[in-house]
């Protein structure tokens, strides 16, 4: 896991360093492609459930499942780049959104608090709490700043299989359901939006975007519970 998670991470920091004005989303999968494949590991995604690519690219109000393509990244975009890398038979799931060229402050204020409230519930990632402690965590925190959490989709469990159980939720009541216990790994994914909650699923059948029309940020990390303080599996440098 520490070994997938790895190369995960750097394959998540290589298409940060793309996301600039000009570059096509197809240009980012297919680097990161080239990346992964050079370390001997899987894409995770590609024709996972007959997703056609190494990556899911959403740009601005999409939120995740972007399918890569030729759509031109344009100054003041925000473009959130979900990685998944299968290696040895275990796998890395991790994603970030990084702004392109000059973005608004209330933009980058979203990237930050959708990064923030990840490290919020996993306050609660260690033996004694239950999964919905971190849910509830991430919850609070987003709507204290004045922003709204999707609801449809959720955190998961990782391990040879990118979704495995438990579920974890971005909201909810604390103190109830799956207790964290050591040795869990887990993906905690916060899915945040500038305006309400409500997606709708767009024709391609994959993209999924806000419904007002809103920006949306994503940042996930797979970790490990551990005896003490998580362990997160998915961090290369400073991404």
């Amino acid at each position: 896991m520490r070994r997938a998670g790895r190369v995960t991470a750097e394959a998540l920091r290589l298409a940060g360093t793309m996301a600039k004005v000009g570059v096509t989303t197809k240009e980012i999968d297919t680097a990161v492609y080239e990346f992964i494949k050079s370390r001997g590991a899987e894409p995770t995604f590609l024709n996972y459930n007959g997703f056609p690519a190494s990556i899911c690219a959403s740009v601005n109000e999409q939120i995740i499942h972007g399918i890569p393509g030729d759509r031109v990244l344009r100054d003041g975009d925000i473009i959130s780049v979900d990685v998944g890398a299968t290696l040895d038979g275990y796998v890395g799931d991790s994603a970030r959104t990084f702004p392109v060229g000059r973005c608004s402050k209330e933009a980058l204020r979203l990237i930050d608090v959708t990064k923030k409230s990840f490290f919020e519930g996993i306050r609660y990632a260690r033996e004694g709490y239950r999964i919905s402690d971190i849910s509830h965590a991430v919850q609070s925190f987003v709507e204290s700043n004045g922003f709204s959490v999707v609801r449809e989709y959720v955190g998961h469990g990782v391990g040879s299989n990118m979704h495995e159980p438990p579920e974890v939720p971005n909201f909810g009541s604390p103190g109830h359901g799956v207790r964290v216990v050591r040795g869990m790994t887990i993906a905690v994914e916060p899915m945040v939006n500038a305006g309400g909650p409500a997606v709708k699923v767009l024709g391609d059948r994959w993209t999924v975007v806000t419904r007002d029309g809103s920006l949306s940020a994503h940042y996930e990390n797979t970790l490990l519970v551990t005896d003490g303080e998580p362990e997160i599996l998915t961090v290369a440098g400073n991404v």
